[in-house]
């Protein structure tokens, strides 16, 4: 077993401390700036008040999961925003266009990832 001294631990913390500094900051996942200031609690309701997943599951079966598709047609996040109106316009259910928005943001968080 090996034993340091009290200042080689101390000269240690330092360079790592040094060496910390000279890393680049971890690259964070960012929202997509059309979802920025979205209410992802209304879109979570209104996903469940809209009876989105119901919905889904008649279109493809399952738990309606199948819809999502990452790597498909949908694959920015204003194409997201645009199907979710889409479904909006389709199925006349009358949402706002921040609510659009919310929603989209909710299964940009859930699904897609996007992050711009």
């Amino acid at each position: 077993m090996v034993k340091f001294t009290m200042h080689q631990l101390v000269l240690v913390k330092a360079v790592l401390t040094c060496a910390a500094l000279l890393l680049p900051l971890p690259i964070m996942a960012q929202t997509p700036t059309i979802f920025k200031d979205a209410d992802l609690a209304m879109g979570q309701s209104l996903i469940k008040s809209n009876n989105c997943i119901a919905c889904h599951t008649q279109q493809v079966g399952g738990d309606g999961s199948g819809i999502y598709r990452p790597l498909g047609r949908i694959n920015t996040a204003g194409l997201l925003r645009g199907m979710v109106e889409q479904c909006n316009t389709s199925l006349g259910l009358s949402l706002f266009p921040e609510e659009v928005t919310a929603i989209a943001a909710v299964l940009n968080n859930t699904h897609y990832k996007f992050t711009d």
